[in-house]
Order: C-alpha cells, then structure tokens, then sequence
C-alpha cells in the first residue's frame, strides 16, 4: 500500500474521522498541491483548496505547509468564515480568508488556488493586461482583472489577512475565472480540482509565452473572442491531470 494510503487508512480509523472529512477528497487535495508544486506553480508559498463534498459551505485546506510536503493528515476543514472546524486544529495558512470568501461569493467554484508564480507579477503592476496567447490557457479570454489592495485596505503588508480583504478580492475576481494580486500573485478558480490545477499552471505558462511576445517588438496577434469560447473547455485538463499526477508518483 502507499504510504498516502497508509495515512489515509490510518486516519479513516479514528473516532469521528470519516465525518468530518472526505478520504477520496483528501487524496486529490494533497495531489494538486503535489502536481502544483512539482510544476512550479506553487513554491513554499501558495496554497490550492476544494469545497466540501459533504458540505458545500465548508473547505478543505492544508494546514500552515509549503504545498510539495502536504500530507493527507495536514487537511483541515474550515467554513467560510476561515474557521477551522477541529478545535485541536494546528495553524492555517494566514490568507485562507482567499478561499473563504471566494467560496462565499461565488457557488459555482469547487476549487481555488493562490500563487505567486513570477511571470503573473509583471502583468500586475505594469497595466499590460494578461491575454490569452495560447489555446491551453484560452480560458483568459473572459478578462484578467487586477486586484488593488490599497482600494481596500490602504497600505499593507499585502497579504488577504483577513473577510474584509477577502471579500473585496473576491468582488474584483466577479465571474472571472482568474484575477491578479498587484504586486503579489494571482487567484484562480474552476468548477473541479483537476481543472483548477490545469488552469493555474496554464495561466503561468501563458503568461511566460506572452512576455516573449512582446519582448520581440511587433504586434502580438491574440486569440479572438470565439477562438477562445471555444478552446476554454480542453478536455478539462484531464491529461494534465493525469500527466501531473504520474510525475509525482514517480517520485515515490
């Protein structure tokens, strides 16, 4: 058995466990923080969540760890006030209110990651907006909004530490299923994990394509409207799902 297994099994013995937290969640929870990790998505920063499947105003986060050493025992379940549900439960990621008030405003999201992969930054804070230049990432066509910390908050330390920040990140985020953090990083969001995770790296990696378009010094010919409708879906980033998935279990 593997060893994820083995916690899993482990865990799914103690008293009131299966309860409070979904295995084959938990299981999927710590692959896309492994796949994001592994591709440089996440680093020892970032995080990626999944609503409860058993309950829909609750989230499953992992506790205060850089994403490539989540295990499934470092899950935890909070509800949308970023209120972990164990009383006994050990310290959260700082900017969980992300996830909270995103899941609050927006029912169609399952799934939500924050990142600080270095190419987003630059179409934060240069008013050159993120576009869609390749069709793995066409899903940008729906607009990249930029979320400025200071019209909520004034000055910070830039980080989403609590409702009030989240709430008003979330409301820049709208309908969009991506939004970037000035001088921070960027959210992402999607109806499933598998496509969350293929949107996050495929946003990075758009953003990298795009930067050396322009760095060429002639006009960048992007996707159109219809062009991206109709690329947006993919397959739901099932092969980069799987693809991602074997090359951390490779690593075993």
């Amino acid at each position: 058995m593997k060893p994820q297994m083995l916690v899993l099994a482990a865990l799914s013995a103690l008293p009131g466990w299966p309860q409070a937290l979904n295995p084959a969640q938990v299981t999927e929870l710590v692959l896309a923080n492994h796949i994001l990790a592994h591709e440089g998505v996440l680093d020892a920063y970032g995080h990626v969540s999944v609503r409860d499947a058993r309950n829909p105003t609750h989230f499953l986060l992992a506790s205060h760890l850089a994403a490539g050493v989540v295990t499934a025992a470092d899950i935890l379940e909070y509800d949308l006030d970023s209120k972990p549900i164990r009383a006994d439960a050990p310290t959260g990621y700082t900017e969980r209110f992300i996830h909270s008030e995103i899941y609050r405003a927006r029912p169609d999201v399952m799934a939500v990651v924050h990142c600080h992969a270095p190419d987003l930054i630059p179409f934060s804070v240069t008013g050159i907006a993120l576009r869609p230049v390749y069709h793995m990432a066409a899903f940008l066509g729906e607009g990249v909004p930029v979320f400025e910390i200071r019209d909520a908050g004034g000055v910070t330390d830039m980080l989403i530490r609590n409702a009030d920040l989240g709430h008003a990140l979330a409301q820049t985020l709208g309908n969009k299923p991506a939004a970037l953090m000035r001088g921070h990083g960027a959210v992402v969001v999607a109806d499933s994990l598998h496509v969350v995770v293929g949107r996050a790296y495929y946003m990075n990696m758009n953003a990298h394509l795009q930067q050396q378009a322009l760095l060429m010094g002639r006009p960048v010919s992007y996707l159109e409207t219809e062009e991206a409708r109709k690329a947006a879906p993919q397959d739901g980033f099932e092969r980069f799902w799987n693809y991602g998935k074997s090359q951390v279990d490779m690593r075993k």
